[in-house]
């Protein structure tokens, strides 16, 4: 398995010299599995260049949505392969309160986008599933979901293939101050013994408790998750659009003192987008 970072951004897409190193661009991440299928978490900004290098291939892709804010599917207007002729195109709505399942369609109509999705000729399919099945397969990789804690609610994901395991959890409050979907120990078991977790650390314990609610986590409460979890790799994600390149230095900095502290095994680092991980 082999994963690519092509959005790492919350919120806001961040152009400007000070966030050249880290990457502006909203979420998306590309799964390649060992068979050769293409997954793909979140259609961020970050999915348009990603989409010039899928566009050279006309395989079926599989799109996995934690949610429909808009930094987790501006980009998918710009999705090179929606104009493909014929390209088959799985998409898996995230869990949200608001079954609005075809929101990321929808958000090319009326006076918004000037191409409207009924226009496309790609072999767009929604894959809704039913609230109580949460486990999958996806070809040669089984896929499972839990519902995160964010407003409006959505997905996290786990990804397995062959033994090896990825974790997808952004956007996830983990000790919100509202009603939660799945505590804390369950999100270790689900992350569990990951050999990669990719995690929501926008804000840091200084941003509280101004920004408590806001369905983010600080990048100390993934620290914690990985460590409980036993997970081998974290990957700060979702990074706050104030922060710049030498913020987010600082962050994993302050992070790995944790990390060092306990003598904890986790091997932590910020995402960033171009940076292939193989697993």
């Amino acid at each position: 398995m082999q994963v690519t970072f092509y959005g790492v951004r919350g919120s806001i897409p961040t152009p400007g010299e000070a966030f050249v190193r880290y990457g502006g661009n909203t979420a998306c991440v590309h799964v390649k599995l060992n068979d050769g299928t293409d997954i793909i978490l979140d259609a961020g900004t970050g999915i348009r260049l990603l989409g010039n290098k899928l566009r050279h291939t006309d395989t079926p892709i599989h799109l996995l949505l934690t949610h429909n804010h808009w930094d987790h599917i501006q980009g998918f207007p710009f999705f090179a392969p929606i104009y493909q002729q014929g390209r088959p195109i799985t998409i898996y709505p995230g869990q949200t309160n608001l079954p609005e399942y075809d929101q990321i369609l929808k958000q090319m109509q009326g006076s918004v986008f000037p191409v409207p999705s009924d226009a496309l000729v790609s072999e767009i399919n929604l894959d809704i599933k039913p609230p109580d099945v949460n486990t999958w397969t996806i070809n040669s990789a089984t896929i499972r979901r839990l519902p995160m804690n964010h407003p409006g609610r959505g997905s996290a994901y786990v990804i397995e293939e062959n033994g090896v395991k990825l974790a997808y959890v952004t956007d996830n409050e983990l000790y919100p101050p509202y009603q939660k979907e799945t505590d804390f120990q369950t999100f270790a078991n689900f992350v569990g013994n990951a050999d990669l977790l990719i995690h929501d650390a926008q804000y840091m314990t200084s941003d509280m408790p101004a920004k408590s609610g806001w369905g983010h986590s600080v990048a100390e409460e993934a620290v914690k998750l990985a460590m409980a979890g036993n997970t081998q790799r974290l990957a700060l994600y979702s990074h706050d659009p104030e922060r710049t390149d030498t913020d987010i230095d600082n962050v994993v900095t302050h992070c790995n003192q944790y990390i060092h502290a306990v003598e904890s095994s986790v091997s932590l680092f910020a995402a960033a987008e171009g940076q292939t991980v193989a697993l």
